[in-house]
């Protein structure tokens, strides 16, 4: 079994089929940006993109990778260039703790991907689920809609 992982083919071992995408992803291979938070799906701090859907990876077995195509926070900058959410997260000064960024970011990436002019409702719809404990989202809409801007 193999998947596309940030533009590389990438194998599967077996005995990791069975295990949650994120444990693959930050265990085995040794990618820590999709954080371990609620381990149910519910506050998206996992959050990585799987064939350009937002996709929680603690809820992901890795054996359904096969064949796709997966994208964390480590694939997103070109080299020194960041990807235009990456660069609205710090020009907005987007973090505070910073443990949820990465799925949020993640889900922001996914957003304007299927949706590059989205209104403040797509925004907020598209976001809901991703838990932020210090209650950045003023400035997390605001980032986004800045990326937006610059896509």
């Amino acid at each position: 079994m193999s998947f596309s992982l940030n533009g590389e083919s990438r194998d599967i071992p077996s005995d990791w089929a069975d295990e949650p995408l994120l444990f693959l992803l930050r265990d085995h291979i040794g990618l820590t940006g999709a954080k371990f938070g609620c381990g149910v799906g519910i506050c998206g701090a996992c959050t990585i993109i799987v064939d350009g859907v937002a996709t929680r990876a603690c809820l992901t077995r890795a054996g359904d990778m096969d064949g796709r195509s997966v994208r964390t926070i480590e694939g997103l900058a070109d080299g020194d260039v960041m990807h235009p959410v990456q660069q609205a997260w710090l020009d907005i000064a987007v973090p505070q703790c910073g443990y949820c960024q990465t799925g949020q970011i993640m889900s922001a990436v996914a957003l304007l991907e299927q949706m590059p002019d989205p209104t403040p409702e797509d925004i907020d719809a598209a976001m809901d689920g991703n838990l932020c404990r210090c209650g950045t989202y003023p400035r997390i809409r605001a980032a986004i809609a800045r990326a937006a801007e610059d896509l």
